[in-house]
């Protein structure tokens, strides 16, 4: 496997990409769920800093923390994200397989998020994810296997 990045039809700087991001107006109903919002893009390190707004109406758990389920839901955004970046804006990458691991409870409030794609091939990708919480402590980490799929050819 090549590790290769398609290249955007127009290339965009970090910036430009962050504000197109950041201007979205069709982010999807999980997506808004989560509190989700990009802060940062790196296409050289194909990486992408996420910030999520966790609360407990929402995602609380009956020990008053979040429930795991949506911890693994802002890591798997921030490595399809980061894999968005990585193929230039022109695939998404569905997640194959994911592991996660819970390194302490997660409690209502910021969460940040980082995903980066280690290795991009044309038939497969290779993800990581951090995701820690307001006080910048890691709660949990993820790696992660996806398929990229040029957006013209995706569907759901």
């Amino acid at each position: 496997m090549t590790d290769t990045t398609a290249p955007a039809p127009e290339a965009q700087t970090d910036e430009a990409l962050l504000a197109r991001f950041q201007r979205s107006k069709n982010q999807p109903p999980s997506s808004q769920t989560l509190g989700f919002r990009v802060i940062a893009v790196n296409q050289a390190e194909k990486t992408v800093e996420i910030t999520f707004e966790a609360k407990a109406e929402v995602m609380g758990n009956p020990m008053k923390q979040i429930q795991g389920g949506y911890l693994c839901a802002m890591l798997d955004e921030c490595m399809s994200v980061a894999c968005q970046v990585a193929s230039g804006m022109t695939s998404v990458a569905p997640t194959l397989e994911m592991k996660t691991s819970f390194l302490r409870p997660g409690l209502p409030g910021p969460m940040r998020g980082i995903g980066r794609v280690i290795k991009w091939g044309r038939t497969i990708a290779f993800t990581e994810g951090q995701l820690f919480d307001g006080e910048g402590r890691l709660l949990a980490t993820a790696t992660g296997t996806a398929l990229p799929t040029p957006f013209k050819n995706y569907k759901s």
